[in-house]
């Protein structure tokens, strides 16, 4: 299969640096979310600054820079899908970036984890294909090796819940069968998403800290789809807390090195 023949050269045909150019001046931690309606509301509470833009052939990505007790973070909306998020990181870790806190919805394949709560995956399994041009061939690869303490530990201080476990990343939404879904419970898996596996890849070749986590949507784990809060619309005073927890990881760990 192509996707066993992982290439370790870092220097490819087309490279991020061909399109960007780094800046110095750029915040070296980012803080990205895929909702539109939680993005559009983080940077306007955090009166965000649009400093670059990146475009593909169907849309542009602005950039923000926000400043958080005199820690100056960037913003970016992350596009839904491994390829289109992975090349979103890869333009900012070319301008500069240095750690990627992400965070997102995901399925949960567990019905005793509480719609809306966070979730911090530990491991993932790649059942997608961007992560294989990132690193060898593997089932699962390890997520937040270098975060999970920061984070958990701000996560005791505020006292809120939170569930750790392995993901299934997964390129087919529409092909989560209930066959599969069974066969990944049995794996340990307690949720699924679209892209953690690819991000972990891409941070660990790159040499980036990455922190990805999500709050829990809908519910796979029973006999019929139940859509839970996974409307861009839903529960959005909820997710505002959940970004303001994502700033402040991010300027934890800006500070701590």
């Amino acid at each position: 299969m192509p996707l066993k023949e992982f290439d370790p050269n870092p220097t490819a045909v087309i490279n991020p640096s061909d399109l960007t150019d780094y800046d110095s001046n750029f915040p070296k931690t980012l803080v990205s979310c895929f909702s539109s309606a939680t993005f559009e509301r983080m940077v306007n509470n955090y009166n965000g600054e649009q400093i670059y833009k990146d475009n593909d052939a169907s849309r542009e990505y602005w950039f923000y820079k926000i400043n958080y007790q005199g820690t100056e973070l960037a913003l970016v909306k992350a596009p839904v899908g491994a390829p289109s998020c992975v090349s979103v990181m890869e333009t900012a870790i070319a301008k500069g970036v240095q750690r990627i806190i992400i965070f997102g919805t995901c399925g949960v394949l567990d019905k005793s984890i509480e719609d809306c709560s966070i979730i911090i995956p530990n491991e993932a399994l790649r059942d997608e294909g961007t992560s294989y041009h990132y690193a060898p061939a593997s089932r699962t690869i390890t997520v937040n090796k270098d975060t999970i303490n920061t984070f958990t530990t701000l996560l005791d201080d505020l006292n809120v819940n939170y569930t750790v476990g392995k993901v299934w990343t997964t390129d087919g939404v529409y092909r989560e069968t209930r066959d599969k879904v069974t066969k990944r419970q049995q794996e340990g898996c307690i949720c699924v998403d679209m892209e953690c596996s690819a991000m972990a890849a891409l941070t660990q070749f790159r040499n980036v800290e990455l922190l990805h986590f999500f709050y829990a949507a809908d519910n796979l784990d029973n006999e019929t789809w139940d859509k839970r809060s996974l409307s861009n619309d839903a529960k959005l005073d909820e997710k505002d807390i959940i970004s303001d927890i994502a700033i402040k990881v991010a300027y934890q760990l800006s500070e701590k090195y």
